[in-house]
């Protein structure tokens, strides 16, 4: 019983931490684009290189025997893989940045986290799944909590700018191509393997356009360097691979649920943080959208279950 209760301590702490580094991440970007004057671009290209590094030597030393090259066996896994990097991962990243870029972290990552409508829309149009009530609260939700997050409750003017919001959505439906897509690959290889990748391959290409050895270093102080270090490795990679890991303490249902923290997280450092203010009606709007995350999480589980 003891060793239950620990190892579920661990699992729980696991997922904590993970998502929390996951919603800091993002505001933490934030930080270095606004105040520190750091390029996107150059900003993804580091991210998704180095976090792609981490994560398959993390995948390496904790499977010796296992070769990091057997997703590259099979041409169809191989060409899947490229495609899931390409668009998927690369236009998450990329898209999600940008919408920080030009507005916030709590913005940005509300907008992305309503993927899961796009994809009960898109299972509702292809009619893999037949139209549910909870299907209409859930876009109900959604378009009630982004038209009030996004204009305050004016129907003249948005208070986020139109850039941000773009490039929100985008993001918000690369990652449900994202979602669906992966599937594809998870149940043939390790998410850890098949991200770790990824994250590599999308990096490689986006090293083309803005490569990582040509950094700016007149931006470079001590500081500057740790945030960097924690949007790279602790906002990404390590936040993945704690979030991972914690399936094998808690059940699915639980990981999910804790992993609604990323949004919050990016909510109240992005308030605390960085003096990002956010009008009455705004603020219903983050209610309501965190209301659809928590309802979606909780049917996605019990569905599994």
């Amino acid at each position: 019983m003891v060793n239950k209760t620990k190892f579920r301590i661990i699992g729980i702490l696991l997922a904590i931490v993970g998502a929390s580094f996951w919603g800091l991440g993002g505001t933490v970007s934030d930080f270095l684009f606004q105040q520190r004057d750091i390029d996107v671009n150059w900003y993804v290209t580091a991210r998704l290189l180095i976090s792609g590094f981490v994560l398959l030597m993390i995948y390496k030393i904790i499977n010796r025997k296992s070769s990091l090259f057997d997703i590259f066996k099979n041409k169809h896994s191989l060409f899947q893989l490229i495609i899931f990097s390409i668009l998927g991962m690369l236009l998450v990243q990329y898209a999600y940045m940008a919408s920080i870029n030009f507005g916030n972290a709590a913005v940005a990552t509300l907008l992305q986290y309503i993927a899961p409508v796009y994809i009960i829309i898109w299972y509702v149009i292809r009619r893999k799944e037949r139209f549910k009530p909870f299907d209409l609260v859930a876009i109900i939700l959604t378009l009630s909590g982004t038209f009030l997050l996004l204009t305050n409750g004016s129907f003249s003017k948005l208070v986020v700018s139109t850039p941000s919001v773009i490039w929100g959505i985008i993001s918000g439906l690369a990652l449900a191509f994202y979602t669906l897509y992966a599937t594809q690959l998870l149940t043939r290889f390790p998410s850890i393997l098949v991200v770790g990748w990824a994250m590599l391959i999308s990096g490689i290409v986006m090293n083309f356009k803005a490569p990582i050895w040509q950094f700016d270093r007149s931006h470079l102080t001590g500081s500057t360097a740790l945030y960097l270090t924690f949007g790279i490795i602790a906002g990404t990679a390590i936040a993945f691979f704690f979030f991972i890991e914690s399936l094998n303490y808690l059940s699915a249902k639980e990981t999910t649920l804790f992993g609604t923290i990323e949004p919050v997280m990016a909510i109240l450092a992005s308030a605390f943080w960085l003096n990002v203010t956010f009008r009455s009606f705004q603020l219903i709007g983050i209610l309501l959208i965190i209301v659809l995350i928590l309802a979606l999480s909780l049917k996605k589980q019990h569905s599994i279950e």
